[in-house]
């Protein structure tokens, strides 16, 4: 039986205190302070968080478990320093491995990373380290601007990211390509910054080479692959015009998308485009679009439902749910067969 594994979750309900904290900690900041000790909150109020939403959500729609990391609007990697992003990046990452260790039937954790457009990478490593190895989790959310919108940052294959793409392939974890809020007033977070950053990404990916250094490094492109798919076509002339490989094996042996997309036309198009080892089951609830479709009756965000629809296969409808999954995310993988699943 199939198990339903979706790769794109976000603790987007948090308790209020831990809210509060964070909104303590810019306040202080700004005032040359340090922030007040990080607040003590119980399971019962995580449990209330989640049974009301993910975990109901979940239900509902007949998924199995989500791979659970902070909320990405959140995350917010260009306001103040490395160590303000520090001290929050500790405090998201704990407070999901208590998520994890609560349900760990249904929750496995991704980390966020104290990323921030004045530090070095240094800092990303030690973070990933410590959740891996000691917090469990099974990859990471890696911020290509930490910016915020003005995308200064070096590109993904640039150097500057070598030590930490060493890292990954010695942990052996994927990152989702994932930026966060956007300080940018001409683009909306989730409708125009997150979906630019993640063709932005692909497209810098297509430039270089970096999967020719890094043979088995896997990234997560979220949202269905931003406006890749739909454009696959330009990639591929691109890809010819700047002398690259075929994009086959050029960069799609390393990347994958998921289905955060959120209509029946746009997954058929997804499903019809990008080969099916490289699409893996997402819906981002509780997220960006959290109601329900007018033309439809359902949640925008029930991306189950257009998979279930898709004119294909059960093996390639297993390998959206499940074995796609589990191939990117072996360490998820091996968390699963050691409880028989």
């Amino acid at each position: 039986m199939t198990m339903i594994i979706d790769c794109h979750g976000h603790y987007t309900t948090a308790p209020t205190a831990h809210n509060e904290w964070r909104d303590a900690q810019k306040v202080t900041f700004k005032a040359g302070n340090a922030p007040p000790p990080y607040p003590a909150i119980s399971d019962d109020e995580i449990r209330d968080t989640l049974e009301a939403n993910q975990i109901r959500l979940l239900r509902e729609r007949g998924a199995d478990m989500t791979i659970f990391s902070p909320r990405a609007s959140a995350m917010a990697h260009h306001v103040g320093d490395e160590r303000m992003s520090t001290a929050w990046s500790r405090a998201n990452n704990d407070l999901i491995a208590r998520c994890v260790a609560l349900y760990p039937d249904i929750f496995a954790g991704v980390c966020m990373l104290p990323q921030n457009p004045n530090a070095g990478i240094g800092g990303s490593i030690e973070e990933l380290e410590r959740c891996v190895t000691q917090l469990g989790f099974v990859g990471c959310n890696l911020n290509p601007d930490p910016g915020g919108g003005h995308f200064t940052s070096p590109p993904l294959t640039d150097r500057f990211w070598y030590p930490f793409y060493e890292k990954m392939i010695e942990l052996d974890v994927p990152a989702m390509i994932h930026v966060s809020g956007s300080c940018n007033p001409g683009l909306h977070a989730t409708g125009a910054y997150y979906i630019a950053a993640d063709t932005i990404a692909f497209m810098q990916l297509i430039e270089g080479d970096l999967f020719a250094d890094f043979p088995t490094l896997r990234f997560i492109i979220p949202h269905g692959g931003g406006a890749v798919p739909y454009h696959w076509g330009r990639y591929r002339g691109l890809a010819d015009m700047l002398n690259k490989p075929d994009l086959a094996g050029h960069v799609m042996n390393n990347v994958f998308f998921d289905t955060c997309v959120y209509h029946q036309p746009g997954i058929n198009l997804l499903a019809d485009v990008i080969a099916n080892k490289n699409i893996l089951f997402g819906s981002e609830m509780v997220g960006a679009v959290r109601g329900i479709d007018p033309t439809t009756g359902q949640y925008f965000d029930d991306t189950k439902r257009y998979v279930d629809a898709l004119a294909i296969s059960d093996a390639e409808r297993h390998a959206i749910f499940e074995g796609n999954a589990r191939r990117v995310f072996p360490r998820l993988d091996a968390l699963l067969k050691e409880k028989g699943r």
